[in-house]
C-alpha cells in the first residue's frame, strides 16, 4: 500500500516567480523592500552554491515582551512577561528560465509586492492537478459586493464536483494532489502524490532540500509551467485574464468614480495574499508619502482619500502608491500579513455599453469572458459520456379524440418503465404540509441504479426544457433537505420493489434528462436553444454540488 508522506530530503516551502520589467536583469537586491534590506534585525548574504548564485535574507523583529501578555495578566491576574520574533526568510535566485524566491516565516513579506507574477500558481495547478484530487478552492466573484466563496473537501474531488460559477468568478485560489511529477518527494521512499496549494503568486509544496535535488524540483515545475495548454477541465480557471486593448475604456471609466466616494459601483475586498490574516487583523495602516491613515476598521473612504485630489487620469496610479499593511495587534507593531497596494483592495463593476468589466485584485477582467468556449466544453462533455439508462423510441401515435398525437409523455412513461428495475412514478406526486394544494413529482421512472429519469418532449421552445431542468434540481435538493418528503418517496419505491437499491444506498443519486428534441434528433451543442444550454448548466451545477451525477439522453423516434 502507497504513503503519502513525503520524503525527509523535501520540505514544504512557499516559492514565488518574480516578473522584473521587460528587457531588464535587475539585481536580487532590487525585489526585496528596502526597509529589510537597512533593517539591523535583517542580513542579507550573497551566496554561491554548485553553480546557483543568489541571494540570503534573514531575520526578525524581536519583542521584549509579547503583545498578548498584557491581555492574559487582566485574565488572570498574573504576572507574564514572555518574548516573540517573527522569524523570516527569503532566497532569491534565478535560471536559465525565470527569477525566483522561497519564503520562509514570515518571509513573503520582504518581497515587494510590484514584481510578483500573479500568473505564476495557477499557471502550475492547471497544467499538474490530478483529475479527481482537487481539494480546496478560492473565487473571487465578479459582482460589485467583493464576495469570496471557498469550497473545501476533506479528499480530493474532480473539479466538477463543486458545483463552480465558471461564467462569473476568478479562480484566485486553488489545493490538491499532484501525481506523476519529476518532484524529489514523488521519486523517494514510497510517496505517490504531494499536496500543492497554487493562489495566484505563489505554490506552496515539498521541494528538496540539496542543491541538485531542489534545482531539479524547480526545473520540473517550469516544465509544467511551460506546456502550452492547460487541462481539459481545469482549461476555464486560465480563461479569464486581464483584458487588454479595452482596458483603458474602462480605466477612463473607474476614475470618475473613484472621484465619488459612495458610488454605487465600487467597494473594498480583501486581497487573496491577505485572505488568511484577515479575520485575525487588529488594526490597518495605508500609507503615501507623508501622509498616513490609522483605523480598526479599513473601509474604501480611506483608501479614496488619497487619490479624491488628483486629476482625472492619476486617481488609480496613485491608489496603487498606497501601502495597505494589517496589524495583529492594535499598536501597530505586528504586521499580520505581507503589505499590498491600494489598488488590491479596490473592487469595480464597470458596464459599459453592452459590456460589464470587473475590476478586482489590481486587475481587470470581462464577465463572462471565454464563456462561449467554456459553455461548448462543458456540454460536449456532458453529451459523450457514457450512458447509464436506456430509453426506447418515442413514435408518434394516432391522433386522439383531440386530434393530438396519444404517444403523449404519459404513454412514454410507461413504454420506459416497462424493462425489469425500472419503475414508474409519473403522476405520483409526494404531498405534504409544506406542499399544500399539491405535490412534488420526484421523477417520471426510477433507474436500477437510483436514476431518477426525468423525461420531456421539447420540440420548439426552450420553456420545457427549463422545468425539465428545474424539475431534477428541485427533486434532488428536496431528498437531501425534507426528511419527509424523502420517507414518503422510499415509501413508494419499498412498495414497489422492498429490496431496491434506493433504500439502502442513497449517497449518490444521478439524475437523467431524457429529450425528445424534433424529429427525435441527437443531442449537441448547436442542437440545444441557447437559453436552455445556460439553464442545462445551471442546473449540472447544483446538482453535482449536491452530489448527484447528471446524465442526458436523446430519445428518438
Amino acid at each position: 500500500m502507497s504513503s503519502t508522506r513525503t520524503s525527509r530530503s523535501a520540505v514544504r516551502s512557499t516559492l514565488h516567480r518574480l516578473k522584473p520589467p521587460e528587457g531588464t536583469t535587475p539585481e536580487l537586491r532590487s525585489f526585496v523592500r528596502e526597509r529589510y534590506l537597512d533593517s539591523e534585525d535583517y542580513q542579507a548574504r550573497e551566496f554561491t552554491q554548485q553553480g546557483m548564485e543568489g541571494l540570503l535574507i534573514t531575520g526578525g523583529v524581536p519583542r521584549e515582551r509579547a503583545d498578548w501578555c498584557t491581555a492574559v495578566e487582566s485574565i488572570t491576574g498574573l504576572d507574564v512577561n514572555e518574548r516573540s520574533r517573527a522569524a523570516a526568510g527569503l532566497i532569491l535566485m534565478r535560471t536559465a528560465r525565470g527569477t525566483y524566491a522561497l519564503s520562509y516565516g514570515v518571509g513573503q513579506h520582504m518581497l515587494d509586492p510590484y514584481f510578483r507574477d500573479d500568473e505564476f500558481g495557477l499557471e502550475f495547478a492547471t497544467r499538474c492537478l490530478d483529475d479527481d484530487g482537487v481539494i480546496k478552492i478560492r473565487n473571487q466573484i465578479m459582482d460589485g459586493r467583493g464576495r469570496v466563496d471557498e469550497y473545501s473537501v476533506s479528499r480530493g474531488e474532480r473539479i466538477d464536483d463543486f458545483g463552480l460559477d465558471r461564467f462569473g468568478a476568478v479562480v484566485r485560489r486553488i489545493c490538491g494532489t499532484v501525481s506523476g511529477l519529476s518532484l524529489t518527494s514523488l521519486e523517494t521512499g514510497r510517496t505517490r502524490q504531494v499536496r500543492v496549494e497554487c493562489a495566484q503568486a505563489t505554490i506552496k509544496l515539498p521541494l528538496a532540500t540539496t542543491v541538485e535535488q531542489f534545482l531539479g524540483d524547480l526545473l520540473a515545475i517550469e516544465d509544467v509551467c511551460a506546456k502550452p495548454d492547460p487541462l481539459p477541465q481545469l482549461r476555464f480557471v486560465s480563461r479569464v485574464h486581464t483584458l487588454d486593448s479595452r482596458s483603458h475604456k474602462a480605466v477612463e471609466a473607474l476614475e470618475t468614480h473613484l472621484a465619488t466616494p459612495d458610488s454605487p459601483r465600487l467597494t473594498i475586498g480583501v486581497p487573496d495574499s491577505c485572505q488568511e490574516s484577515y479575520s485575525s487583523a487588529q488594526a490597518f495602516r495605508a500609507r503615501r508619502g507623508s501622509r498616513t491613515i490609522e483605523t480598526s476598521d479599513l473601509e474604501l473612504r480611506h483608501l479614496l482619500q488619497f487619490v479624491q485630489d488628483k486629476p482625472e487620469g492619476e486617481r488609480l496610479k496613485a491608489l496603487g502608491a498606497v501601502r495597505v499593511t494589517m496589524f495583529s495587534d492594535d499598536d501597530y507593531r505586528t504586521p499580520a500579513g505581507v503589505t499590498t497596494n491600494g489598488k488590491e483592495w479596490l473592487i469595480a463593476d464597470i458596464t459599459m455599453g453592452t459590456d460589464r468589466l470587473f475590476y478586482g485584485n489590481g486587475k481587470w477582467f470581462e464577465v463572462g469572458a471565454g464563456f462561449l468556449e467554456t459553455l461548448e466544453e462543458e456540454l460536449t462533455a456532458l453529451f459523450t459520456q457514457p450512458q447509464t439508462v436506456t430509453l426506447p423510441p418515442w413514435p408518434k401515435g394516432p391522433p386522439n379524440s383531440k386530434g393530438h398525437d396519444s404517444h403523449d409523455e404519459d404513454w412514454f412513461n410507461h413504454q420506459a418503465a416497462e424493462p425489469d428495475g425500472y419503475l414508474l412514478f409519473d403522476k405520483k406526486d409526494i404531498v405534504t404540509e409544506k406542499f399544500r394544494g399539491g405535490g412534488l413529482e420526484i421523477c417520471d421512472v426510477l433507474g436500477p441504479e437510483n436514476q431518477l429519469i426525468c423525461i420531456k418532449k421539447a420540440p420548439a421552445s426552450t420553456a420545457p426544457l427549463n422545468h425539465l431542468f428545474a424539475q431534477g434540481v428541485v427533486a434532488v435538493e428536496t431528498l437531501r433537505s425534507d426528511i419527509e418528503v424523502r420517507a414518503k418517496f422510499l415509501e413508494q419505491v419499498a412498495a414497489h420493489t422492498p429490496d431496491h437499491r434506493l433504500l439502502h444506498d442513497f449517497g449518490t443519486l444521478r439524475v437523467v434528462f431524457g429529450i425528445l428534441l424534433k424529429d427525435g434528433q441527437d443531442i449537441r451543442v448547436d442542437s440545444l436553444f441557447a437559453f436552455a444550454q445556460v439553464s442545462l448548466l445551471q442546473a449540472v451545477r447544483r446538482l453535482r454540488a449536491m452530489n448527484a451525477e447528471v446524465e442526458v439522453i436523446a430519445i428518438r423516434r
